[in-house]
């Protein structure tokens, strides 16, 4: 299966499955960039809105800005009572369509391994925020075994499936994420590893959260019904549930932060 296959066309899946994920971390995040509030803030790849909401809500900014590639993704960020105040717009994070200077802050939330071509996606972050101001982003582990679907992936190894990976997962490292950071001119780069557990209500829960949407809906697809039902069971008896039946486990990212010289 291609990596091209990833598609993420449906916002309330999106919610369901990574949505809650990237909010928890991104709590962990937006407390370690200790940015005021009243900047003007531009959230790239800001997909269902999750972090967009998050900023708002914590940062009071001037200025929200979403920029998304899916149409489908905006229309469900749109909805959200707590991002009241964002703009969500269609756009390219290779090519952002605002003036240089403009903003306080660019972050890529989970973001980073979808652009086609990091090192364009950071400095265009780069390019639109002002002398002095940030550019951050986090994305999951993927390599090192911190993505939250990791588990489902490795039995669909198991059974000879691949899931389709994103086009630049290299760029998930700390050690890539910090060479494109320095590429960019960035400075006072810092980074960090951002840990969080999720719970779920049963397997159940975790199941339809976890494949409803992206990379593990594709794998699924083309599935058989009783290979489907053998990955199932592999991955229920590595999640050791609690006596009321909650399952919950961790997740792990890679932060980076650095300021736009003066």
């Amino acid at each position: 299966m291609s990596e091209t296959s990833i598609r993420f066309e449906d916002g309330s899946a999106y919610e369901r499955g990574m949505g809650v994920w990237s909010r928890l971390t991104g709590e962990v995040f937006l407390d370690w960039l200790t940015l005021p509030q009243g900047l003007r803030w531009i959230d790239v790849g800001c997909g269902s809105g999750a972090i967009t909401e998050l900023l708002v809500q914590r940062n009071a900014p001037v200025e929200m800005q979403g920029i998304d590639p899916s149409e489908a993704q905006l229309a469900f960020a749109r909805t959200r009572a707590g991002a009241r105040g964002a703009a969500f717009r269609l756009g390219d994070a290779m090519a952002l369509p605002f003036d240089s200077d403009h903003f306080d802050a660019a972050i890529m939330a989970l973001v980073i391994f979808f652009v086609p071509d990091p090192a364009k996606g950071v400095a265009e972050m780069a390019r639109v925020v002002r002398p002095g101001g940030t550019v951050a982003a986090y994305a999951w582990d993927i390599l090192g075994g911190g993505f939250p679907f990791a588990l489902i992936q490795a039995e669909l190894r198991a059974q000879g499936i691949n899931a389709p990976l994103p086009p630049s997962v290299d760029a998930s490292r700390t050690e890539a994420l910090c060479g494109l950071w320095a590429g960019a001119g960035l400075e006072a780069i810092e980074t960090r590893e951002i840990t969080v557990q999720r719970s779920f209500d049963d397997f159940g829960d975790f199941w339809a959260a976890s494949t409803g949407t992206g990379g593990m809906q594709a794998a699924l697809a083309g599935m058989a019904a009783d290979d489907i039902g053998r990955l199932k069971a592999r991955v229920r008896a590595r999640l050791p549930a609690d006596e009321r039946g909650r399952i919950t486990f961790g997740a792990r990212a890679n932060a980076i932060k650095g300021r736009v010289p003066r």
